[in-house]
């Protein structure tokens, strides 16, 4: 081979491996991702925001708002702004207008206690606040805080003409809410823990109803709060909802069955009362009502003993002293103890 078909190849070589080079060059740096510098946005302040849905008249709790960041153009003057709003100082006032999970909280839509219409705020349409004395003993020790749900029991003697009256305490309203203890509707915290301490006075939110029969039942006896679970809220609900009280209208979203819920949920309930005497306690004490002077019969009195159905009444010595029930299908007699 002559010089000239050498360098010739030699050429064609060399332009060919550039060629090739260059389009690897070309494809490699097309597939490459370009790193292009990214715009870091600034945070911006937190503010003030509800956790859950907030009605009207809800106290508010540690549980029951949170601060979160917020975009700074959106913020607005009347928000509570971490660092400048003490949550603290938050704790135990009362929503004036609703507030929906997730928004922030104005200013305007609290209401601490001690400023005007805070207990009128706290109120539910149609609902009364009443004021009842309680103990150590007879308002749970101390371990009742406002927001709580609590059931009102009655503990009174009833007497008559003989000398040992009937013991009895009787439930006679349910799922009442506590709006105050003493002058305080907040709870102290320490440490992160609530404080527990003594109050002497309870205020309830109630029906106009309902107020009139604890004005009453406090001239009868002693009332006594029986604190109510947080999981029975669940229970009663379909308990309601199967008695026909609540109607659940079909095709309902799951916002308004919540709505109906809480609705069911915040209503104290009368009636349906439950009751014991001493009778169920001890069998030294009695189980049913004594009679009164009028009522009871003078001494060799008879009195008629309902039989069977058409048949004639029977009539039965009254006699003095403990007697004892006894039922024979249909028939009830009383017998004198000791007799045989």
């Amino acid at each position: 081979m002559d010089k000239k078909k050498l360098m010739l190849l030699i050429v064609a070589l060399v332009v060919a491996a550039g060629t090739a080079f260059a389009a690897r060059s070309m494809f490699v740096g097309a597939s490459a991702p370009r790193a292009e510098a990214v715009a870091v946005q600034p945070k911006g302040p937190k503010v003030l925001v509800a956790q859950r849905a907030l009605p009207v008249g809800t106290i508010i709790t540690a549980d029951a708002i949170s601060f979160q960041d917020w975009p700074t153009g959106l913020v607005k003057d009347a928000y509570f702004i971490d660092g400048e709003a003490d949550m603290n100082k938050l704790l135990g006032t009362v929503v004036r207008f609703p507030v929906t999970a997730g928004e922030p909280v104005t200013q305007g839509a609290l209401v601490a206690p001690g400023d005007r219409g805070f207990l009128a705020a706290a109120l539910g349409p149609g609902m009364r606040a009443v004021t009842i004395s309680v103990s150590a003993k007879t308002g749970v020790g101390g371990f009742v805080f406002p927001g709580d749900r609590v059931d009102l029991m009655l503990t009174q003697q009833v007497k008559g003409a003989e000398s040992e009256p009937l013991n009895t305490t009787e439930t006679i309203l349910r799922n009442l809410r506590v709006l105050a203890t003493d002058q305080t509707t907040d709870n102290e915290v320490v440490d992160g823990k609530t404080v527990v301490r003594a109050f002497r006075t309870v205020t309830l939110e109630v029906t106009p109803r309902i107020a009139e029969k604890i004005a009453v039942s406090e001239e009868i006896g002693e009332l006594s709060l029986s604190l109510r679970s947080l999981a029975d809220s669940h229970g009663e609900f379909e308990r309601i909802l199967a008695s026909g009280e609540v109607a659940v209208p079909e095709g309902a979203t799951r916002e308004q069955e919540e709505k109906i819920m809480r609705q069911a949920m915040n209503r104290p309930i009368e009636g349906n009362t439950t009751y014991v005497t001493g009778g169920d306690v001890s069998r030294f004490q009695r189980s049913s009502r004594p009679a009164s002077a009028d009522e009871r019969p003078a001494q060799g009195t008879t009195v008629a003993i309902a039989g069977n159905p058409g048949a004639p009444a029977a009539a039965a010595p009254v006699r003095s002293g403990p007697v004892v029930r006894v039922t024979r299908g249909k028939i009830t007699t009383e017998e004198a103890v000791g007799t045989k």
